[in-house]
């Protein structure tokens, strides 16, 4: 899955040295279409090597990338969402202890979290193959929408093996969160919350590539 592959890989490149980490990306939506935007890189399970490689200049024929340089991409992605409409209180938070880096933003609209993706493609932060137009609300219809992407797999089938096992223990969780009460999805992949106000779904990054898990899911509410 485009987005899932290659978003982090770009804009944080430690992830190229190690398979054991996190993504959790989570949408937290209000009645009026506003809310709040999320993104956790969580290699904390992978410190102890990520602690080591730090230290090499290159590995497996890569460039080690160093504090400074992931610092610096971080900072650029935050300033692009902050210039970006419908965007504001864009926070980063950067833990080189236990590896794990936050991006979080507020939005007026879910559609402006696809202009910000936009603009960091716009500005090579991002791969151009990413898809950005992952997200879609119709206030009046009651719906959000979690859009299809096209498949990544033939891109992934090209890359090497070494490439390919970074992605092995690889594991993407996504939460969406609401103030209105869920009807109806249809993506049952995704567990429904107790209060019908959140679904989230877990899935190996393996899968979602390979689309064994499909993301999209079309929301109604109550």
């Amino acid at each position: 899955m485009k987005n899932i592959l290659k978003i982090l890989i770009v804009t944080l490149p430690l992830l190229i040295l190690t398979s054991c980490f996190d993504i959790l990306d989570k949408v937290n939506v209000k009645a009026d279409g506003s809310g709040e935007y999320t993104l956790i890189l969580n290699a904390s399970k992978s410190k102890t090597r990520l602690a080591s490689i730090s230290k090499m200049e290159t590995i497996n024929g890569r460039k080690v990338p160093k504090r400074p340089e992931i610092e610096a991409k971080v900072n650029e992605a935050a300033k692009i969402f902050k210039s970006t409409p419908g965007i504001s209180n864009v926070k980063t938070s950067m833990d080189f202890d236990n590896y794990i880096i936050k991006l979080s933003c507020n939005f007026s609209k879910i559609e402006n979290i696809n202009a910000g993706l936009e603009q960091l493609k716009a500005r090579n932060i991002i791969g151009k193959m990413i898809p950005t137009q992952i997200y879609n609300q119709n206030l009046t219809k009651k719906i959000f929408v979690r859009n299809k992407v096209n498949t990544f797999k033939s891109d992934y089938d090209k890359m090497s093996k070494a490439d390919r096992e970074i992605f092995n223990d690889a594991r993407y969780i996504s939460v969406l969160q609401f103030e209105n009460a869920v009807k109806s999805q249809s993506n049952t992949a995704y567990s429904l919350s107790p209060n019908r106000k959140a679904v989230k779904m877990e899935a190996n990054i393996t899968d979602l590539i390979l689309q064994k898990k499909p993301l999209q899911n079309t929301i109604l509410f109550q």
